[in-house]
């Protein structure tokens, strides 16, 4: 595996943060957050970053390194054994040919940092990953 295990570490901690986000749960907000009781603290904006975070990560990463990131998603989801790293990165190249693939396939995925982190430990790599 050439993807550095920091990259992968970085780009599960910027899923995970979008994964506690959930939609707009106070769409006439406008009161302030003691009121509402901090509502909008999860909740995805238009101003937030996050999600363009995420893609710019990873869409700033090489064709071998997006392919090798949505192998070890494969991996972590249980669509393949880590005894099948060669075969997950080919599938998912074939999966990412238009460099925006593996963006799309990642933010789809439900909880894919946790996949992420699963497949890195499935390869024997442990990331140093803050715990919740």
């Amino acid at each position: 595996m050439d993807i550095p295990v920091e990259t992968v570490t970085d780009i599960v901690l910027r899923l995970r943060a979008i994964d506690v986000k959930e939609g707009d749960t106070d769409p006439d907000s406008g009161s302030n957050p003691i009121d509402d009781g901090s509502t909008d603290v999860l909740t995805s904006g238009t101003d937030d970053a996050t999600e363009s975070e995420v893609r710019g990560a990873i869409a700033g990463l090489d064709d071998d390194a997006r392919a090798e990131l949505l192998a070890l998603l494969y991996i972590g989801r249980g669509d393949m054994e880590p005894e099948e790293w060669g075969e997950a990165v080919r599938f998912a190249r074939e999966r990412e040919s238009v460099g925006e693939g593996a963006v799309k396939e990642l933010l789809s995925a439900p909880d894919a940092g946790d996949l992420l982190e699963e497949g890195l430990d499935a390869m024997g790599l442990t990331p140093e990953l803050p715990q919740a």
